[in-house]
């Protein structure tokens, strides 16, 4: 019997904002892991370039921080305020350990990010649109275009279209997540 309206919050699966968080950075982990090098494949090959980009399929650091980034962004959009909190600490505080770093040091690097991907970003606010310019400046993609968009600075809107197609899948669908799972709260100390 599927619960509808007031109860259908009884059904959801729950889950700490740990759990939430250890699940966010092992499956980013894996779908940058794998695909990076789908992504690097696709800019080498695309034909609008001059010259190929040559990126290489093991380069994806600056990948992750991207789209780490921009999902971080869009969390606090889909939980409570605190929640959503606890949630990007528990989210930072793993990265780094995995990264062998401190949580201080990751969170920096998601703060430039982040501010680098708006700046670059303006006056636009779609997210899939930052991280397709971001991954254009990040890995110097415009040294590789005509001359007309490569001394304007910015990305040829042909490739610039096909990539955000791929970026899009590296976004979470938190409203998917949040009709599976519900969220619940504890009391952490500050990481």
């Amino acid at each position: 019997m599927k619960y509808l309206g007031l109860f259908s919050w009884m059904t959801k699966q729950k889950l700490t904002e740990e759990q939430v968080a250890s699940l966010f950075v092992s499956t980013t982990f894996e779908s940058v892991e794998h695909g990076w090098p789908e992504v690097a494949s696709f800019l080498n090959e695309h034909p609008l370039f001059i010259q190929c980009p040559g990126l290489d399929t093991e380069d994806y650091g600056r990948f992750l921080m991207i789209v780490v980034s921009a999902n971080l962004q869009m969390i606090p959009k889909h939980f409570d305020s605190g929640t959503d909190r606890q949630i990007i600490q528990h989210i930072c505080s793993k990265f780094a350990k995995s990264l062998h770093i401190t949580p201080e040091v990751f969170t920096r690097k998601v703060k430039t990010y982040r501010s680098f991907m708006k700046q670059i970003n303006q006056p636009s606010k779609n997210v899939v649109l930052a991280m397709t310019r971001a991954i254009f400046y990040k890995y110097r993609l415009n040294e590789f275009q005509e001359e007309y968009f490569s001394n304007m600075n910015t990305p040829e809107p042909n490739i610039q279209r096909d990539l955000k197609v791929l970026m899009s899948n590296f976004l979470w669908d938190w409203e998917a997540f949040n009709e599976s799972y519900r969220v619940t709260t504890s009391s952490v100390a500050k990481l």
